[in-house]
């Protein structure tokens, strides 16, 4: 799956402190009669280089140790799914048999073939859920084996830029394989294509990571060195200048937050009932100029009771901007609303009839 700025994937230590080694130089004087007094040539001290050379190998060495151990933790609890066709990852989400994927990941199936990382033939699953809207879904094992182990998830408020991070999944269906990388943004906002099966969805707050994310990888675990999850690895980003070819270095995850949030929601009611993403309430599309630019979004259709209805917006107008945020395609209205809230207050610009227009709308919800 491609982002816009992934393809369906199936679509894609401090270092410990420094060890200080004294040595004691103890010097003894020979008195032999008739000679004369000697003391024992004393070694130079190590210089910093040599200390710095000789503490190399053991900072690698519990470097390597720390991978190891998250390694043994959490990948146990990721799994490789196919969905007719399609190939994906997923996350053990509890000791039920529930299991947290991305919603392009499970497509339109509705039973899926689970392959554990601890071996053994596949075993099945039903979905629970699917929410699109945030490209997550959950599925259910039928039959729960023994030692089957949920992940632990962890904080995103702790998620830091500069943080090692390990992305874990079946990408070009090797399953258990692991990458890694480091957090090197946060709090993007992204938007899916919705060609090539994706689900056109348009996520905020998602972890940037230099981590590999490949096809295969979605649904599967971003997992930092507390052996903790903190996001579901979703998108890698594209550069149009390798026609559209993947971007090195560059991917993205939906942060642990959101992921808890929705899981929850489905395990709980079998749905979706508080999304926490706010909505304009209409059906839009990208309008362009005489020379082919985006200049706004014209309203389709707005929906009934909806909070651009409420405010007065009708099919035909052309909303121009949100808040101070320019509006010149769907795409950048879906990336504006994902900052907003629910309950939010915000002035929409519009033009209607060639004049233009402002009116107060407080934001619904998808």
């Amino acid at each position: 799956m491609s982002a816009s700025p992934h393809r369906r994937p199936p679509r894609r230590l401090p270092l410990p402190a420094a060890a200080v080694l004294c040595v004691t130089v103890l010097c003894v004087a020979v008195l032999v009669g008739g000679c004369s007094q000697a003391s024992a040539p004393q070694p130079s001290a190590p210089s910093a280089r040599d200390a710095a050379h000789a503490m190399a190998p053991r900072a690698a060495n519990e470097l390597e140790d720390d991978y190891l151990a998250v390694i043994k933790n959490v990948l146990p609890s990721v799994v490789q799914i196919e969905a007719g066709e399609s190939l994906g990852s997923g996350v053990v989400y509890d000791d039920k048999g529930h299991i947290v994927t991305n919603a392009h990941v499970v497509g339109d199936a509705r039973s899926f073939r689970v392959t554990l990382a601890t071996g053994g033939a596949p075993a099945t699953a039903r979905l629970v859920f699917s929410y699109p809207e945030q490209d997550l879904a959950v599925i259910r094992l039928r039959s729960v084996p023994d030692g089957l182990k949920a992940a632990k998830f962890g904080d995103s408020s702790t998620v830091q830029v500069g943080h090692i991070v390990l992305a874990m999944g079946s990408p070009l269906g090797l399953s258990s394989s692991v990458t890694q990388g480091i957090v090197s943004g946060v709090g993007r906002t992204v938007s899916e294509t919705a060609r090539d099966g994706g689900t056109g969805a348009t996520i905020a707050n998602m972890v940037q990571t230099s981590a590999a994310i490949n096809p295969g990888n979605s649904g599967g675990a971003l997992v930092n060195m507390e052996s903790e999850v903190i996001g579901i690895p979703t998108l890698a980003a594209t550069d149009p200048a390798l026609g559209e070819g993947q971007a090195p270095g560059i991917g993205f995850a939906i942060p642990v937050s959101m992921v808890r949030t929705v899981a929850d929601q489905i395990i709980r009611t079998g749905r979706v009932t508080d999304s926490g993403r706010a909505a304009l309430g209409i059906t839009g599309r990208t309008v362009l100029d005489d020379d082919y630019t985006p200049t706004g979004v014209a309203v389709v259709e707005v929906v009934a009771g909806g909070a651009a209805e409420q405010a007065g917006l009708r099919a035909g107008d052309i909303i121009t901007k949100l808040g101070n945020e320019e509006i010149t395609t769907i795409t950048s209205l879906a990336e504006t609303l994902a900052s907003q809230q629910p309950g939010d207050k915000v002035t929409v610009t519009y033009e209607r009839g060639g004049s233009q227009r402002t009116a107060e709308v407080t934001l619904g919800e998808i």
